[in-house]
């Protein structure tokens, strides 16, 4: 048993990489293929229904690839067009990044009172709220989005005066609202996760998406038998690696490069832009060992 496909996962533009990341932290057999439409990014500030004609696209390119897992890496897309891409897509299993997210903060909050920052399309659609909601009614939900942050990692500027105030000037609200538990409901916020913690204080558990999609995948996985196969024959290693990565990540220390995944991975872009490969780097914690081009009019193709 085992599948030695990989999995496809993507994203309007690189923060999905945040994702891909958590991916080779917890699985480091698996192998991606990662799609980032970053000539048509950001989605947040389409239509609904352009969001779900670009979702798709994105989707169907990956599946004529052969993945075995689509994992839409887009909070946007996960958003307002998880539904759309599941009713279209039958052959594999299609996992977003808001329930994931959703279940890990709605068990942690004890106060059940929830913030969840983003895009504005994100914090505009109200998914997180409706699927905590649906754990449980009771608890409260308060969205902020917050802009800057995704220029602020794109301009590597992750822990200085400049991030820490526009943290401040987007957080303060959240924490005088009385929120035990803040969801990071963008896959580029995790590179911000220590300057957010230090600016809400340690009363407050940061919920990261990106994690918690990768180990919706990884129990995916484990149940249908579809784990790359050097995974299931050295289980009990994988367990301890999986234990050593945490330790390593609490600390700061890991990175992408310990995982034997990312030489065999694809990634996949429609633009490669003047700070790409910068950019690339610091969400997935290393470098890309190949950038393959996909022209925007080779996924509208896939719209058929």
């Amino acid at each position: 048993m085992g599948d030695t496909r990989p999995i496809g996962v993507f994203d309007s533009g690189l923060g999905g990489l945040t994702v891909a990341k958590e991916i080779f932290r917890l699985m480091p057999w698996e192998r991606i293929i990662y799609l980032g439409d970053t000539a048509r990014v950001p989605y947040g500030g389409k239509s609904e229904e352009t969001i779900r004609r670009f979702g798709l696209q994105d989707a169907r390119t990956l599946l004529d690839l052969n993945v075995k897992m689509l994992i839409v890496a887009c909070n946007t897309v996960s958003s307002v067009a998880i539904d759309y891409l599941e009713r279209h897509i039958k052959d594999v299993p299609v996992i977003g990044v808001v329930l994931p997210g959703a279940r890990a903060a709605a068990t942690r909050s004890a106060e059940k009172r929830i913030g969840v920052i983003g895009t504005a399309a994100t914090v505009r659609s109200g998914a997180y709220a409706k699927a905590i909601n649906s754990i449980d009614p009771s608890i409260k939900v308060y969205g902020k989005p917050c802009p800057l942050f995704v220029p602020l990692v794109e301009e590597g500027m992750i822990d200085n005066d400049i991030t820490r105030l526009a943290v401040q000037h987007y957080l303060y609200e959240m924490v005088d609202l009385g929120i035990d538990t803040l969801i990071l409901g963008c896959t580029h916020y995790p590179i911000l996760m220590e300057v957010i913690q230090s600016t809400v204080g340690n009363r407050i558990q940061l919920v990261d998406s990106a994690l918690w999609t990768a180990k919706e995948a990884q129990h995916i996985m484990k149940a249908t038998g579809t784990e790359y196969p050097a995974a299931q024959s050295h289980s009990k290693s994988m367990e301890q690696q999986e234990r050593q990565a945490a330790v390593k990540r609490a600390a700061g220390q890991f990175s992408a490069d310990n995982s034997e995944g990312v030489a065999a991975s694809r990634f996949l872009v429609s633009d490669v832009t003047p700070n790409f490969e910068s950019v690339a780097e610091t969400l997935l914690g290393a470098g890309l060992p190949s950038i393959e081009k996909v022209s925007v009019e080779e996924l509208e193709e896939k719209e058929v």
